[in-house]
């Protein structure tokens, strides 16, 4: 898989298999509860991979993508402090973190912002993580 779609594809399986294979952020959840598709009735708490943006990023030189992605962090413990806790973990394993992508390279990924909330309803507990990555073609 070739392009901006291609490195998207690759960066989100390598996210997806960095946050499933992290040892203290699977033993926090309780087991392996990161998501790429929401299950229809999931354990808590749990991680979603979400919303994706690809922008060209390409150099006169370089052919390259940017990606803003958010991941969300679920709770319904009461309080906001195992989502926090929660989403503190997703930020370390991911922040700088060295993915392999088939086919591109990783220039960076970063965490750019948090927003946590109690959802609609008051029994959940949402933490929505923005990362910044920019990737290049092999």
């Amino acid at each position: 898989m070739s392009g901006a779609m291609g490195a998207a594809v690759a960066l989100r399986r390598a996210i997806h298999a960095a946050l499933s294979g992290d040892a203290a952020l699977t033993a926090a959840l309780g087991g392996g509860r990161v998501h790429d598709v929401p299950p229809g009735a999931p354990d808590f708490p749990y991680v979603t991979l979400g919303e994706a943006q690809v922008t060209d990023w390409s150099t006169a030189t370089e052919s390259g993508e940017e990606h803003r992605m958010t991941l969300a962090v679920w709770s319904r413990q009461g309080g906001h402090g195992e989502v926090h806790a929660l989403a503190h973990l997703v930020q370390q394993a991911l922040h700088d973190a060295a993915l392999e992508l088939p086919g591109h390279r990783l220039v960076n990924l970063r965490f750019s912002s948090a927003e946590i909330r109690r959802e609609p309803g008051g029994r959940s507990y949402r933490a929505l993580l923005r990362f910044r990555a920019v990737t290049e073609t092999d």
